[in-house]
């Protein structure tokens, strides 16, 4: 096979070195002379120095036997040195790692033709059978068949500088340097025995402050740095850099970019590396993605022999995008970390540095005790300390307080809505299922959501406390899960709006019955599909009515002994119609600005805490973003949680999406938690986080972070009624949570702990990404 590789960048040379091996005829161009590189260390993982091994153990040793490593973070935050241990990374400078690819390529008989820009796409393209663009980020390869790669640019809002210094740091360092303009921060590693990587970031109000924008709009040619940020890091950093000196190359304030793809391939053309996908230097290095990508490639070609170019690459794509995809998502959510540094510092120093390693997801409370767990033992101290105690309570089973309702632990069992009431009335299904539920462990289980009037019921199968004949179905779950446990139960209370009167969950989600609809109304007459029923319009008349029918069904709720109250302002039902600006066009006080927007919710909680006893807290369920251009968006969220928090509110349960079916989510591990997270930090207010929230490592790190107060689990408890005791036997945790008649029933190791052994954690940090690179590792070792 006849392969042309434009770019000759640490990716395009390892993508010839694989070909070569695999016996292919490969030419490289490369507009740069061999000496020329920008930026000066490469940081990879143990994982990826595997797959490196397997793949060509010729260029590998002579990358390792160049290596710095080191085991160690450092966080330096206001006066201390927070050290956690044990994560294993290697580094070496980008030079010397392209002058190992340029020898070993040649050396396998690429041909290589330095300071050549590489022919145009077509003629590529034509002339062989294989084009690989690793031409960096701003591809010419991709722009030429723009619209079929489908590529998207998200410019990010933190500035940052990519130096050198001749200060060796003996870990990966991160300063946190607070100044009369913001917090500046300074990611740092060694790469050989006489440099490190220093690297300074701050979002784009405070290099402004610190005017640092006098080059703003000037196209500084290649080679040309920034001498006025040089000189400031210099000056401002001195202190870090401890007399040493700070060296630029190509050194420019920057904006990092996120891109992405729809499709990585097209006809014979196929991306590679930043090409194709960026991820944010914060989480790992492009190099390392795109050396990655060479494997994946090389081998997608040595198992397909006889397939033709366009199915391998389908076949390469369909292996590595997962790996990719996963890696960007950890990427995105770190970065996302940094661009709100601010709302952290303030956090207690053991506390922050938590929250600092573990800000991409990936790394994870359970994950951070293999590594170090006397470091995550000093943060639990920190963060509930307990004179004398000899072990400390896991995040996820300390106490929490609202108003005067003291909950034992912080999870919560998340509002799922059954569909199985006759007439909005509860029968023993639902005292079963919440009955159980009530007696596993978690510290509040929520009702699912209570319609306020028949016409409010999302389906005929909707419970309510519209009825005084309803409420004794209510009190028999209440009084159950009061006189079996020590949970809490809270009642969560809503009107469906534009979503009502459809089918059963399991018959069609969200499609209209086929017969027997009710009337439904919404802020606008806007249907939720284009065959759905069309809401009336609602009238200053349908508003009073509706918030009357909330008083009374949250007296129902009193009657029936709930200790919290939750008004659901999420997913598309009427008070969240009333927020988005997708589903409100109202032209009255009602619409226009969010608060006008807010004002019909607003009111209809401010009634319910009034008919509401004040010991009780009231918590209310928001979408925190749309989803969807146009629509509300997490700004918006933040402005009403400080409406929330005026009017009484004590928790806001943060959720996402639903409002619309064009909506677009960034479906991840926890993915809904940056919201909960910059809600509570920004505006102060508790939140309980929920959504793809999985495992007790999710609920311990939310928690120890400072992300959220308390975690919902809904499809967990589907699956386990009693998740909760599980999770505290799987850690060993001593609380006893188990009720009298169930505690014969635990399983005692040798040891006399309480559960079964705990299984060995996985090194892999996230599991999807574990599953498809292990996979492609294995097979390159097994065939190298």
């Amino acid at each position: 096979m006849k392969v042309a590789i434009a770019g000759g960048g640490p990716g395009g040379l390892y993508a010839a070195i694989l070909l070569r091996r695999l016996g292919h005829e490969v030419t490289v161009w490369e507009r740069n002379a061999p000496d020329d590189t920008f930026g000066f260390g490469v940081v990879f993982s143990d994982e990826t120095l595997t797959a490196f091994e397997a793949a060509d153990p010729a260029t590998f040793a002579q990358i390792a036997s160049s290596f710095a490593r080191w085991t160690d973070i450092d966080v330096f935050y206001r006066g201390t040195c927070q050290r956690s241990g044990g994560h294993g990374f290697s580094a070496l400078g980008r030079k010397h790692l392209l002058h190992i690819l340029q020898q070993r390529a040649a050396e396998l008989g690429a041909d290589v033709r330095f300071q050549t820009e590489a022919p145009g796409a077509e003629a590529l393209s034509a002339g062989h059978d294989l084009v690989i663009a690793a031409d960096g980020a701003n591809s010419i390869l991709r722009a030429a068949r723009e619209e079929t790669f489908g590529p998207s640019i998200d410019v990010r809002r933190c500035k940052y500088m990519w130096l050198g210094t001749d200060l060796v740091f003996d870990a990966f360092r991160f300063h946190i340097v607070e100044t009369e303009f913001g917090v500046f921060q300074i990611h740092g590693y060694p790469y050989d025995a006489e440099m490190s990587t220093f690297i300074v970031e701050t979002d784009e109000a405070t290099w402004r402050r610190a005017g640092l924008d006098v080059n703003e709009g000037r196209d500084l040619p290649p080679g040309v740095s920034d001498e006025h940020g040089i000189a400031f890091a210099r000056e401002r950093f001195a202190e870090v850099l401890g007399g040493h000196q700070l060296f630029a190359n190509n050194s420019k304030w920057l904006n990092f970019r996120t891109i992405r793809n729809a499709s990585w391939s097209a006809g014979n053309v196929v991306l590679l590396g930043d090409a194709a996908h960026t991820a944010h230097f914060s989480i790992g290095s492009g190099t390392k993605l795109a050396m990655e990508d060479s494997i994946a490639l090389a081998w997608a070609f040595k198992e397909r022999p006889d397939d033709d170019v366009a199915t391998v690459l389908a076949a390469y794509e369909a292996e590595r995008r997962p790996v990719v995809e996963s890696t960007q998502r950890a990427a995105q959510a770190s970065l996302e970390w940094f661009e709100e540094i601010a709302l952290y510092v303030g956090q207690p120093p053991k506390q922050f540095a938590f929250n600092l390693i573990t800000r991409s997801r990936r790394i994870t409370y359970d994950n951070l005790q293999i590594r170090d767990a006397g470091f995550v033992e000093q943060v639990d101290r920190e963060f509930a300390p307990v004179d004398g105690a000899p072990t400390v309570t896991p995040p996820m089973f300390l106490p929490y307080k609202l108003r005067e309702l003291e909950l034992e632990n912080r999870v919560v069992v998340s509002p799922m809505d059954m569909y199985s009431a006759v007439d909005g009335v509860i029968g023993d299904f639902h005292l079963v299922h919440l009955g159980a539920r009530g007696i596993g462990g978690a510290g509040l289980v929520m009702s699912e959501m209570i319609c306020v009037s028949a016409e409010g019921r999302i389906t005929p199968g909707c419970a309510g406390l519209y009825r005084d004949d309803q409420i004794e179905g209510w009190r028999r779950v209440v009084d159950f899960v009061h006189g079996h446990g020590r949970a809490k139960i809270g009642a969560q209370l809503g009107h469906s709006g534009r979503k009502g009167s459809t089918k059963l969950l399991w018959e069609g989600d969200s499609q209209p019955l086929d017969d027997g609809n009710w009337p439904i109304v919404a802020p606008s007459p806007l249907p939720y599909f284009p065959h759905s029923q069309v809401p009336r319009e609602m009238t200053r008349e349908d508003m009073d009515a509706v918030r009357e029918q909330f008083v009374a069904a949250v007296r129902r709720a009193q009657e029936a002994g709930f200790d919290l109250l939750e008004i659901h302002c999420a997913h598309g039902y009427l008070l969240n119609s009333f927020l988005s600006p997708l589903t409100n066009r109202r032209s009255d006080e009602h619409g226009g600005s969010l608060e006008n927007r807010a004002r019909f919710p607003l009111e209809v909680i401010d009634a319910c805490r009034a008919a509401w006893p004040a010991e009780k807290p009231i918590s209310v369920r928001i979408s925190a973003t749309d989803w969807v251009e146009g629509g509300f968006e997490g700004d918006d969220a933040v402005a009403l949680a400080r409406l929330l928090a005026e009017h009484d509110v004590d928790v806001v349960h943060v959720s996402t999406g639903q409002v619309s079916p064009d909506q677009l989510p960034a479906y991840g591990r926890s993915f809904q938690t940056p919201f909960a997270d910059r809600i509570r930090n920004e505006v102060g207010i508790p939140t309980i986080a929920v959504g793809a929230i999985s495992s007790a490592e999710d609920v311990n790190t939310t928690i120890l972070a400072g992300r959220a107060d308390l975690c919902a689990l809904g499809r967990p408890h589907l699956y386990d009624p009693f998740w909760t005791l599980h999770a505290a036997a799987d850690q060993g945790w001593r609380g006893d949570p188990w009720i009298v008649q169930y505690r014969s029933g635990r399983r005692k190791p040798q040891d006399g702990t309480v559960g079964p052994p705990k299984p060995p954690p996985r090194r892999f940090d996230e599991g999807e990404e574990a599953v498809a690179g292990a996979r492609l590792w294995q097979s390159v070792r097994s065939e190298a």
